[in-house]
């Protein structure tokens, strides 16, 4: 059977089919040649496995949403999952109804045709699935309503913000939005003639023929337009924020297959931008919003800038105006990485000043020899504060262990500054000559004090030793029995640095080592929820002033279980915490050195 109202609803299926091959095809064809061999080397491997359990977890149950805030979970499940089981016991209905076979568009207009159909098998089945679809309608329905109280007053959804969308968008939502009231409102109309449908439906029926609507005219109408719903909706969504329900899929699946960003945009960057869902997570934990006020350069305005080819010219500005503190990462739902696309806007604006060439002075660096010792990276801002590298040295000796402080007395930065501001091909070049150093030198295990230190060694190095934390040296040696420390009693409160905790994953080591030193309280925002101490290299367009309110909001966090002193595993962050605060902010290795037992 056929009607022309379905016409809608077929072409923007076959719109949304036909442009979203396309668009994959081209973004694949991009990937970089180390993602494409990735892809070939395990797309067959036993790696889709997670990939798929990820896939359910995430793109219809929406669990990472759901730890953000229930409510909020529940909205993107009923919307997502109730849709998906809509269009899938839809779809069993009408293989129940029509065993012979039927084209596409008769289990989305089913109602509509099951009573213009002759010999219609009407059985206790149909009528539980009639039932059922009722019943995940009102589910849609219950999560619809939450979207739509999320657009008036987000706070019951644990949002103080929400994505201020483009007009593209917002046509594509309010079609989404018409969808599901126009289909109860299609049905109840079929219904009031034929008596047709479950609960629901044959409810609504009842009450628009009882009420002396002219259900002939109505039903027609009311069917066009929710197939003219449908049709714009398939339409526009490869070009508006709904695309991410297809392509966080294909993003789940390649990340699995160990694919990352690269430094240069490419066809796996495609894949990010438009697996984002614009949700506006990303906004509320940003220090730039909760301390200054800025609400336009989050994550989410950045992948939309971007997506739209910058039409309005804001890239650059959104990109720059970041702490790199990784927090917006951390609470992305879909997961996307968005340093690097970060990086990739600031490569652009300064590739005419990215020279490799600058460190050539690198190469007269004398090449230890450090047959069985560890080799110690202080870093620049260790020695900025050179109490922790001198804690490191005693600590060194205190476990009889042999080292080599490889950056005593040489200035020898890792990269990961030039990495921040964009200049790629000069961080590469000094990588490359530190890396022959660290090679020469036959070191058994590099040790670092700074955090930012240590997630570039550890990313991007790719070195053939072990490459740890102090934190986790310590607390190494601590468990193995080579050093010993006392407990000197006090209420220690513990920082978690942006680049050690959210960007490399390193939370229980350093706590481990302050509670055998200290007792450790725990504080309010600890961990993934730790707040940026403000003076992060990433920035350098805010000034001093709004550098010390995001310092302070970290602060007031750490100081609010009234501790006897702040610890932290980060030489900038003990910097910029001590300034600000009236009790001692010491590094654990300080406070681990100065309760040392002699043995």
């Amino acid at each position: 059977m056929f009607d022309i109202f379905v016409i809608p609803f077929c072409l923007g299926v076959l719109a949304l089919l036909v442009i979203s091959v396309i668009k994959y095809y081209n973004w694949i064809k991009g990937f970089d040649r180390r993602q494409q061999m990735l892809v070939r080397k395990n797309i067959l491997s036993w790696k889709f496995v997670p990939a798929i359990w990820e896939m359910i977890r995430e793109c219809l149950l929406h669990w990472r949403i759901t730890k953000h805030n229930v409510l909020l979970g529940y909205m993107h499940r009923s919307l997502a999952f109730g849709w998906f089981l809509l269009i899938a016991v839809g779809a069993v209905q009408a293989a129940v109804a029509f065993p012979g076979g039927h084209h596409l568009y008769m289990a989305i207009f089913f109602n509509y045709f099951e009573p213009r159909t002759p010999d219609m098998a009407h059985t206790h089945a149909m009528d539980t699935i009639a039932t059922v679809m009722d019943v995940l309608l009102l589910y849609v329905f219950s999560g619809l309503s939450l979207a739509i109280l999320k657009k008036l007053w987000s706070k019951p959804l644990g949002m103080k913000r929400t994505t201020r969308h483009n007009v593209t968008d917002r046509v594509a939502k309010f079609a989404l939005w018409c969808i599901f009231p126009l289909r109860l409102l299609a049905e109840g109309a079929t219904s009031a003639i034929y008596h047709n449908g479950g609960f629901l439906v044959a409810g609504l029926g009842s009450v628009m023929e009882s009420i002396g609507l002219d259900n002939g005219i109505l039903e027609y109408n009311l069917w066009l337009l929710y197939s003219l719903a449908l049709g714009v909706f398939f339409t526009l969504m490869p070009f508006t924020r709904y695309m991410h329900i297809f392509t966080e899929v294909f993003l789940i699946y390649f990340r699995q297959l160990g694919l990352r960003d690269s430094d240069k945009k490419n066809g796996y960057t495609l894949f990010e931008l438009s697996a984002c869902s614009r949700c506006g997570i990303c906004i509320d934990g940003c220090p730039i919003n909760r301390e200054l006020g800025v609400t336009d350069i989050q994550g989410v305005y950045l992948l939309q800038a971007i997506r739209n080819k910058d039409v309005l010219n804001k890239a650059n500005d959104i990109a720059n105006m970041c702490m790199v503190c990784g927090r917006c990462s951390t609470e992305c739902p879909v997961g996307i990485d968005l340093e690097p696309i970060r990086r990739q806007v600031r490569n652009e604006q300064v590739s005419s000043i990215d020279h490799p060439d600058g460190y050539q002075y690198l190469k007269s660096v004398h090449h230890f020899n450090a047959v069985g010792r560890v080799a110690y990276f202080g870093g620049c801002m260790s020695h900025l504060t050179p109490g922790i590298t001198e804690a490191m040295e005693k600590i060194f000796m205190a476990a009889g262990q042999s080292y080599w402080f490889m950056d005593k007395e040489g200035t020898m930065c890792c990269g990961r500054p030039l990495m921040q501001q964009g200049m790629v091909r000069q961080a590469e070049a000094l990588r490359d000559l530190n890396k022959r150093v660290i090679k020469k030198s036959n070191a058994t295990m590099l040790v670092t004090s700074c955090p930012i230190c240590y997630q570039t060694f550890v990313k991007d190095y790719k070195l053939n030793i072990p490459v740890i934390h102090h934190s986790q040296y310590i607390d190494m040696l601590i468990n193995e029995g080579r050093i010993k420390v006392k407990n000197g009693g006090q209420r220690v409160t513990y920082h978690d640095p942006c680049e050690l905790g959210r960007g490399c994953g390193v939370y229980d080591e350093p706590r481990h080592v302050v509670a055998s030193a200290a007792n450790l309280v725990a504080t309010e925002e600890e961990r993934e929820k730790s707040l940026c101490c403000g003076y992060n290299l990433g920035n350098i367009h805010i000034d001093s002033e709004q550098q010390k309110l995001i310092r302070d909001a970290a602060l007031r966090n750490l100081l609010a279980p009234n501790p006897d002193m702040i610890a932290t595993a980060c030489p900038m962050c003990k910097k910029a915490m001590t300034r600000g605060s009236d009790i001692p902010v010491s590094d654990i290795a300080e406070i681990v050195a100065c309760n040392l037992v002699d043995s």
